[in-house]
């Protein structure tokens, strides 16, 4: 601490708001209170309705708006970390406090955080290289980044980084229950648009299953699938999320083939199986004008191309094939096999495990089959 000369939040000068006499004065991070003290100042602050706007019940600490539920602060000085500590946990969030970035990472990989409140000047690594660190592990992960050095670091800079807000030493409690009120009110809305976007994605495999009574359920069972071989590869929740929506549409572009063609009982042919490959194309075509925070026009797009290039409609082969859409085969090709088709009857579960088990490395990605293997064999995985 003394190699940085950064500033303390209890330091032997006097502080005239920590003194005043009706509370009201800001609430700072620095003056000559112990913890103690302002663990209390803070109690008064939020419940006496005299309190200015620090009294005020923000958005971000409302039960039924709450969507910051566990707090990882990240400093190096003890003082920082415990009232940053008690002040969240006032507000019924779960806090955990590390004092420096080796420490932090350890935690996060033990348990999920909402947000990580991070100093940048600490021993060891620094705040901006912990950040980025986290996030490319946790991506959805939000951090605010905490300094006491102004002047060497641009807000504009740190944002740019990958933070969701900035705040300079020494605060005052309310502006950082206003940063925390503001990461809410974002939280929401990309929640309330997320969910938004599966119901459209819902309507569209509805619609779909209207028109082709056969296949009613596939694209709903392949998504679980998919959702689940993505897990068992230990791949990080917006992958998943992405898996499972493309799962949900990934034949949507078979609602421009005839439904006759789709309930035929017999065997099709060649001029109705090229009409039928190409819903890949079509699919692509309806996703790519809607703008989803995932791939998923792309990973619908890919679904049917295949390592070694034998797949359509692109001939793709290997890194070329995203990774979404890897997964999305081999869920697709597995619960192809194991139903029933106007055409034929369900070959069954174990030729389709045996079948994607042989071609793994050659049609199918390898780890993703492994995993496929692993939750119908080891963890029993059923479709209903």
């Amino acid at each position: 601490m003394d190699a940085f000369q950064k500033s303390s939040p209890f330091s032997c000068e006097e502080d005239p708001a920590a003194d005043s006499a009706d509370g009201n004065a800001p609430l700072m991070f620095s003056g000559c209170e112990s913890i103690r003290a302002m663990s209390e100042a803070l109690r008064r602050a939020k419940t006496d309705p005299g309190n200015g706007g620090f009294a005020k019940e923000g958005l971000w600490n409302r039960d039924d708006a709450r969507v910051i539920r566990r707090l990882l602060v990240v400093d190096d000085e003890d003082s920082y970390r415990t009232l940053i500590k008690n002040m969240g946990e006032r507000f019924g969030i779960a806090c955990e406090a590390a004092a420096d970035a080796g420490e932090a990472m350890e935690m996060l990989r033990r348990n999920a955080f909402d947000l990580v409140l991070s100093d940048i000047r600490m021993r060891g690594m620094d705040g901006l290289t912990l950040m980025r660190r986290a996030q490319k592990e946790f991506p959805q992960l939000d951090f605010v980044i905490m300094t006491g050095f102004v002047p060497d670091y641009s807000y504009s800079e740190i944002i740019a980084a990958g933070a969701a807000d900035f705040i300079a030493k020494p605060f005052q409690v309310g502006e950082l229950e206003a940063k925390l009120d503001r990461i809410t009110r974002e939280k929401l809305i990309l929640r309330q648009l997320r969910e938004t976007l599966m119901e459209i994605v819902e309507v569209l495999t509805s619609a779909l299953e209207i028109r082709d009574p056969y296949t009613a359920g596939h694209q709903r069972r392949v998504a679980r699938l998919a959702q689940a071989i993505a897990a068992e590869m230990g791949l990080t929740e917006p992958t998943l999320t992405a898996v499972r929506m493309a799962g949900l549409v990934h034949d949507i572009g078979k609602i421009s083939v005839p439904s006759q063609i789709l309930s035929k009982p017999t065997q099709l042919h060649l001029a109705e199986i090229r009409l039928i490959r190409e819903h890949s194309e079509v699919g692509y075509e309806i996703l790519k004008k809607a703008h989803f925070p995932w791939p998923i026009a792309r990973i619908v797009h890919q679904h049917h191309e295949r390592l070694d290039g034998s797949g359509y409609p692109r001939q793709l082969t290997g890194d070329e094939i995203l990774l979404e859409a890897k997964i999305l085969a081999v869920a697709d090709v597995v619960e192809a096999m194991s139903s029933h088709r106007p055409y034929r009857a369900a070959i069954g579960l174990a030729t389709a495990l045996e079948e994607i088990g042989r071609q793994q490395g050659r049609l199918y990605d390898q780890r993703a089959v492994q995993a496929c293997l692993r939750i119908f064999c080891e963890k029993e995985f059923r479709f209903d």
